[in-house]
């Protein structure tokens, strides 16, 4: 028969351990949830020959930094400026006979004559930009690498790593280029490229740019001349026409969401 006393012993050892158990239960889920996992987004992965331009031309990572592009091209028929949004690519084309714009889904074109072959307009709102923002646009989403043959101009020679793009990224999926660098100081020094725009099929025809001539702008090295080759059997051979670059800025400012929208006598294009 239980006394009393032996009653109140069991009795408060009983509330004893359910009051340890809920403080228990109560620390467990504070310490739960008061360390919440944190995400990380993982780091792209480039090959070394891909690592050794960026690194050499400023670095990836200060082009991902930046916002906005702009750049005047001289040409016989005035200068153009060129203005790109970098997160989106929406772009914007000066020019004093016309406008092309991009608003991140039509391409339109603005002028008072004819003077632009509207059929056009989409294949050129990017073109220059892809070209000056070289070796950075190298480094977009969808990109496939390989090793390419080294190319020898001369008694120099380059290694060369071979750019291709999966199904359905950009408007030419089927273009491929292969960038040429320095084997000693990794800058890039040639871009040998294919136009397939309109053609829906590969093409083993290359162009060849020369890329020696660069200027430095908010801790990048971006280009100031880009000269193009005449090609025979594959190869530069001779320097032909040259596209000279001045009042660079790249900034880590948006530039204004209203310079890429349609004016009022545009048209789209698509």
């Amino acid at each position: 028969m239980l006394t009393n006393t032996t009653f109140n012993v069991k009795y408060l050892a009983i509330i004893l351990l359910s009051c340890f158990a809920i403080v228990s239960c109560e620390e467990t889920t504070q310490k739960t949830t008061s360390t919440p996992i944190k995400e990380s987004t993982p780091q792209k992965i480039y090959p070394k020959g891909m690592n050794a331009v960026f690194e050499a031309h400023g670095g990836i990572d200060q082009w991902n930094d930046m916002k906005s592009l702009v750049f005047t091209m001289e040409k016989e028929t005035g200068d153009e400026t060129h203005t790109a949004q970098l997160s989106s690519r929406k772009m914007h084309i000066k020019t004093p006979n016309f406008q092309i714009g991009s608003n991140g889904k039509q391409v339109w074109l603005a002028q008072d004559s004819t003077y632009y072959p509207p059929n056009r307009a989409r294949f050129y709102h990017n073109l220059m930009f892809y070209f000056y923002a070289m070796p950075f646009v190298l480094g977009d989403d969808g990109i496939v690498y390989s090793e390419a043959d080294p190319l020898t101009v001369g008694d120099q020679t380059y290694p060369g790593t071979k750019i291709s793009f999966n199904s359905g990224v950009g408007d030419a999926p089927d273009d491929e280029y292969i960038l040429y660098r320095n084997k000693e100081s990794g800058q890039m020094e040639w871009l040998a490229y294919t136009v397939t725009y309109g053609k829906n099929e590969k093409s083993d025809r290359f162009s060849f740019i020369k890329y020696d001539q660069w200027q430095e702008v908010n801790g990048l090295i971006l280009p100031k001349v880009l000269q193009w080759y005449t090609v025979e059997d594959g190869v530069p051979t001779h320097a032909r026409n040259a596209r000279v670059f001045k009042d660079v800025a790249i900034t880590t400012n948006e530039a204004p969401t209203a310079l890429f929208d349609k004016p009022e006598k545009g048209t789209f294009v698509d």
